[in-house]
């Protein structure tokens, strides 16, 4: 009996480890410091202002504060958010919060992820309202916008790709959020699907979001699937510079911390991308 319950206990502890490890990982690919923890401030209390063509953003509390974070949700609350765009009164969420892509991740990653969330110390912090210019700021039209421009349908992998494309396919388009920083962007904030990665030019910050499709000249084309790694690991390109802005964020909180079999099915899958411009 003695052993028995040693034996459990120990298969516990090692499942325990194995759910912390997967949600630090995907905390990392998702990017969730990158926009709600502020410069020099606690963990996921709040990030720095998100400036955009739209109005600027105000990222907010996503520690477990019962009072201003999402300490009072609950789990079918954290998917409904992730999946849907939705706040759990119903209220929609505006696509800088990248439920777009997010909708496409697996039960078993949502979980980890919310799991990894309930462990964040809490941090009382007021979420601060956005400002947008005039319409975008009325909420009320995001009910017409997810009818128009979010599909909330899960990634189903390709049959006729192999396991490393359907990883990579899965990182970028689910929990990587790729294109919403490297894809431009309609009158209304939707991703331009017919240019889809093929860069930004309004991206966070005023910053220019470069070509990531395998365009030789404008793109990535004459990078190899080793520098995409490398790159995505250290953020050193093929040409000795070193990524700069937004993206030095999600190599050093994000890539940098996935192991390489990751790296290198993202690098797969963005070079079977149609190149464009």
């Amino acid at each position: 009996m003695v052993v028995l319950v040693l034996l459990l206990g120990a298969v516990t502890i090692r499942a325990e480890e194995d759910s912390g490890n997967r949600g630090a990982q995907v905390f990392a690919i998702a990017g969730c410091a990158n926009c709600h923890t502020a410069r020099n401030g606690p963990p996921l209390a709040g990030g720095d202002p998100l400036r955009t063509p739209f109005g600027i953003f105000h990222p907010p509390n996503i520690t477990p504060d019962p009072e201003t974070g999402i300490g009072r949700w609950t789990y079918g609350d954290f998917v409904r958010a992730m999946r849907e765009g939705r706040a759990p009164d119903g209220t929609p969420y505006y696509p800088a919060f990248p439920y777009t892509s997010y909708h496409r991740m697996t039960d078993a990653d949502l979980w980890a992820l919310w799991a990894y969330l309930r462990r964040v110390p809490p941090v009382r912090a007021p979420r601060r309202d956005h400002e947008l210019s005039f319409p975008y700021g009325l909420r009320s039209g995001l009910h017409l916008w997810q009818w128009l421009f979010h599909d909330p349908r899960p990634f189903v992998p390709d049959p006729d790709r192999d396991g490393t494309w359907n990883r990579g396919a899965y990182l970028v388009l689910g929990p990587g959020h790729c294109a919403e920083c490297h894809t431009p962007r309609g009158w209304f904030g939707q991703l331009d699907e017919d240019r889809l990665f093929a860069g930004n030019p309004d991206g966070p910050e005023g910053t220019k979001v470069p070509n990531i499709t395998p365009d030789p000249e404008v793109g990535i084309g004459r990078w190899s699937v080793d520098q995409i790694v490398f790159y995505l690991r250290v953020g050193m390109r093929p040409d000795g510079d070193f990524a700069g802005g937004p993206m030095a964020k999600v190599i050093e909180n994000g890539t940098s911390r996935l192991p390489d079999s990751d790296l290198r099915a993202i690098a797969v899958f963005l070079k079977s991308l149609p190149p464009r411009r």
